[in-house]
């Protein structure tokens, strides 16, 4: 993590004001959580729409904080403390960052798109790990904030930065990227997250094409390559993956088992193996090989990384209840396009008594958020699905849809999420198949706890 003097913290801040005997005092690390403060830290106060950091800072310093910044608009600083005075201090952060980053000058591979992200980032880093030191977004740290505080948490002898990016509106992606700078851009695909706010895959599109605005020059674009929205010429090198044999890469086999997923492809005479489930997971690894080898790590570890994968919570997560059914836990996020694929996933699993899915809504779909509900109803067409459950008013337009192509006696809809829970754990057990898949604020994984008995 950074380790500085306030001087030179202060200059890296754009800065001004900090008292001379404080100048030499010793920073390790910085935190925007008071309640997080450890002996050392640099407490940087953000303000937030129903809060002010600058609340806290007595008592960061009361936890050890070894200085804070401090916003010139706020009244009120405390005395006789080192406080670094800033215009703004969420800028300020985001310019120690930057500066960090090209002072420690590790390669950096950034990451965005509407799917796989978080996945996409585990597989990359688990890659390049086996070469290089690494460090990556730990869990959804992968926004205006999250970005900085993951490159500040960065050791200094970092040889990769893994960094995902994430947003909810146009210009958050390009100012991620230009604090990173990466060296390497990759975009999973682009899906249906974020239409309220973005109005069209278009607009999805060239939202997360803003990772080029920072990409170094000589730095290499991966992205999927099936996608017509992202198939462009670019004035840069780039690499694509995807199903199709036009791409740079792509999978000649996959086969899935009840550990993971075994593919090969067109690059190499080797099978590669992910510990987690789904052919989309196999586009996901491609995008991983890609930036290995553009990093010239041996295929051999390329290999290794994949298999020690370790995969992020409530993503396709597989756990076995108490009564011998697997759970596939995925609620941690949910909109069409992965919807789409947690039903092929299931559909292409075999040796399960009954397969069973728990799905509730998907939030931020904007003005087709009905419509797109029952289309993915609709999408159980002829898919080996024994029993659909769903959960809330979204869920049950997910049912609407799919009482068009499934027997209505499959069909179980639920307001109440014990009722569901209940009527679940009756119908399931030794042997069976249940996936569970909402969007985040659903919090689904209240019944993979329940089924788990916790």
């Amino acid at each position: 993590m950074i380790e500085k003097k306030l001087i030179e913290i202060q200059q890296m801040a754009n800065g001004s004001a900090l008292k001379r005997e404080f100048e030499q005092v010793n920073v390790k690390g910085v935190t925007t959580d008071s309640r997080q403060v450890q002996k050392g830290n640099l407490f940087i106060p953000i303000i937030g729409e129903k809060f002010d950091g600058h609340a806290f800072v007595e008592q960061a310093f009361e936890k050890g904080a070894a200085g804070s910044l401090w916003s010139k608009s706020v009244p009120n600083p405390p005395k006789d403390k080192p406080i670094i005075y800033v215009e703004d201090t969420l800028t300020a952060l985001q310019h120690i960052a930057s500066k960090y980053l090209i002072e420690v000058n590790p390669k950096v591979i950034g990451i965005t798109g509407s799917n796989g992200k978080t996945t996409t980032k585990d597989m990359v880093a688990s890659v390049v790990g086996t070469t290089y030191r690494t460090h990556k977004t730990i869990g959804n740290y992968n926004n205006h904030i999250g970005l900085p505080l993951t490159v500040l948490s960065m050791p200094e002898n970092t040889e990769v930065a893994v960094l995902e990016m994430g947003m909810n509106a146009r210009g958050e992606i390009e100012l991620l990227s230009s604090i990173a700078r990466p060296d390497i851009a990759i975009i999973t695909n682009i899906g249906d997250a974020h239409l309220q706010e973005l109005g069209s895959r278009e607009g999805i599109a060239e939202a997360k094409l803003e990772i080029l605005k920072g990409l170094k020059q000589g730095g290499t674009l991966i992205y999927h390559g099936d996608e017509p929205l992202l198939r462009k010429d670019y004035p840069f090198r780039n690499r694509t993956f995807g199903e199709g044999s036009e791409n740079d890469l792509y999978p000649l086999s996959v086969k899935l088992t009840r550990e993971g997923t075994e593919f090969t492809s067109n690059i190499a005479d080797l099978t590669f193996f992910i510990p987690v489930l789904g052919r989309h997971n196999v586009l996901n690894a491609l995008a991983a090989i890609a930036a290995g080898q553009l990093l010239n790590v041996e295929l051999e570890n390329i290999q290794k990384g994949l298999r020690q994968l370790k995969a992020a919570n409530m993503r396709l997560e597989l756990m076995q209840t108490k009564t011998g059914a697997t759970v596939i836990n995925d609620a941690y996020n949910a909109n069409p396009t992965a919807m789409k694929a947690a039903i092929d996933l299931v559909h292409d699993l075999s040796g399960y008594r009954k397969k069973i899915l728990v799905f509730g809504g998907m939030l931020e779909l904007g003005e087709r958020e009905t419509e797109m509900h029952q289309e993915v109803g609709l999408m159980l067409k002829n898919k080996e699905i024994d029993h659909l459950f769903t959960y809330g008013k979204l869920g049950e337009e997910i049912a609407k849809g799919a009482k068009k192509v499934m027997d209505e006696d499959k069909i179980h809809v639920f307001f109440d999420k014990q009722k569901l829970i209940h009527e679940l754990k009756r119908l399931s057990g030794k042997e069976d198949l249940i996936l569970v898949k909402a969007s985040r604020g659903i919090k689904l994984e209240e019944v993979v706890n329940a089924l788990l008995g916790e």
